[in-house]
């Protein structure tokens, strides 16, 4: 099975979110899916499969779960596509039949996003002890994406959280993760972000797209700005651009292919 190593929201090689992308040649039960992603390790691993010419399947899994959505994989899956092929946009369609559709762009590629409503949510205490948060400013939730959003007041603080991922996963039930973000104090970026997911990934994700899917709302309402620039504050760090149009969000990122190989089935 053709399979490829891409870091997404980067123009470095080790920095952003590494993504395995893998092209089956037979039928791949969920079962089979899931082991080959936790034998690779990465946050997420995708499985794309053409279904007819510029439109292909896409599936999503952690080493722990499959996950519906995944703006990285989603990401290092356009990247090989649009460099082993000749085509200018593609659309890809997931599990829960959303239709993605992505275009190539100069250097960037420009990823198209529904939009999801947050809620006003409660927070249990041993959850902000184990994040290390004292102060809060806001908290909400995405249904959707089962992702709890808490905002605080400094981008410095967020660069310098040290979860106990032992207590934090024993802290809360029935959700995927927290996203921590703050304004940012960086004239390039309006805000900064990470996002901790034990429950149903890693510890901590590199770089992470498919929270835009609610947070880039959140932000463009606060800010009064439909066009943002993000910086994830993980570890490896990354990048990207978004915009808000109507019911979508647009995310344009970068991406760089580090590995070509096979994965023996």
């Amino acid at each position: 099975m053709k399979t490829y190593f891409v870091d997404s929201f980067t123009k470095e090689k080790f920095k952003g979110n590494p993504a395995a992308v893998c092209l089956p040649n037979i039928e791949l039960n969920a079962e089979s899916m899931q082991s080959i992603a936790a034998e690779i390790g990465f946050s997420e691993t995708a499985f794309i499969k053409q279904i007819k010419d510029n439109t292909y399947s896409i599936r999503f899994f952690s080493p722990k779960t499959e996950i519906p959505l995944c703006g990285h994989a989603t990401l290092a899956s356009s990247k090989i596509v649009f460099s082993t092929t000749s085509f200018e946009s593609i659309k890809f369609i997931n599990i829960n039949n959303v239709e993605l559709f992505i275009e190539k762009e100069v250097h960037k590629i420009k990823m198209q996003f529904p939009v999801y409503e947050t809620e006003e949510t409660e927070v249990p205490q041993k959850l902000l002890d184990a994040l290390g948060l004292s102060k809060i400013l806001e908290k909400r939730y995405s249904p959707n994406n089962k992702i709890i959003l808490l905002e605080i007041d400094s981008a410095r603080e967020l660069a310098d959280l040290k979860p106990d991922f032992t207590a934090l996963v024993n802290s809360h039930t029935g959700i995927n993760g927290v996203l921590v973000t703050a304004i940012s104090d960086n004239e390039n970026f309006d805000f900064h972000y990470r996002y901790f997911w034990p429950w149903a990934g890693t510890d901590e994700d590199p770089v992470t797209g498919g929270i835009q899917t609610f947070l880039t709302k959140y932000w463009a309402k606060k800010l009064n700005k439909t066009k943002l620039n993000a910086f994830q504050s993980s570890l490896r760090t990354g990048t990207m651009s978004t915009e808000l149009v109507q019911d979508k969000v647009y995310i344009l990122g970068e991406a760089v292919i580090v590995l070509e190989g096979n994965f023996i089935l």
